[in-house]
């Protein structure tokens, strides 16, 4: 796909009252794990990026998607039906989660839809797993795929806003002190909100981790 074009709607599937995954038709589209992708908005003109959550190999196309209230995209993409067209960019982007070339061991931190290019990672190379998980929350109903995360990784949830019974009461930065970091040819990837990847940034070079081993993909709003 090397231009804009259109990509019908398979479903739109719920995890919580507020995020959404979009599965689109796939037809010929390549891409790789951490790759964006515009989708844009009734008008054909406003867009906005989204991380592909699919696997390499999925005969679909899948987004996951929070509904801003006020934004310009995602109401438009929330009430699509089975058999609606999307118009989409073709994929874009430099985040490569877990592609860091030499097989060292690497670790994902994600906050929000953040997990979405992991999940794409997961989904595609599901035999080469991170050494570790970071998956930060508000509310316990923000955090998907949960059970399925579980069975592919070594996943650290951590929930802001209350408490759960299987989950970290805080933040993700509360749990790097216990286990990070790791060797020093570890790869860190981080996706998500601004702050919490600044955060991160600034504790794993406090840490010694050379700057070109902390990747990282910026989510700027912050209902993320």
């Amino acid at each position: 796909m090397s231009e804009a074009g259109r990509a019908r709607v398979i479903k739109v599937q719920w995890h919580n009252p507020d995020v959404f995954e979009l599965w689109l038709e796939r037809d010929n589209f390549d891409f790789v794990p951490g790759d964006c992708v515009a989708l844009f908005g009734s008008d054909g003109q406003g867009s906005r990026p989204y991380s592909l959550a699919s696997g390499i190999h999925d005969p679909e196309l899948r987004f996951l998607i929070r509904q801003m209230e006020d934004g310009e995209v995602s109401p438009y993409l929330a009430q699509l039906q089975p058999g609606d067209t999307v118009k989409m960019s073709p994929p874009f982007g430099w985040f490569r989660p877990g592609q860091n070339g030499d097989r060292a061991p690497f670790v994902f931190m994600a906050t929000g839809t953040g997990i979405a290019p992991f999940m794409a990672y997961l989904r595609s190379y599901p035999d080469r797993p991170p050494q570790q998980c970071y998956y930060g929350v508000r509310q316990r109903a923000d955090a998907v795929a949960v059970p399925w995360l579980r069975e592919q990784i070594d996943l650290r949830l951590a929930v802001s806003r209350e408490v759960a019974d299987d989950a970290h009461h805080g933040r993700i930065a509360d749990l790097w002190a216990d286990s990070l970091p790791l060797p020093s040819d570890t790869d860190y990837y981080l996706c998500g909100l601004d702050a919490m990847i600044d955060e991160a940034t600034v504790w794993l070079q406090g840490q010694g981790v050379d700057i070109a081993r902390i990747h990282r993909e910026c989510f700027f709003n912050a209902e993320l």
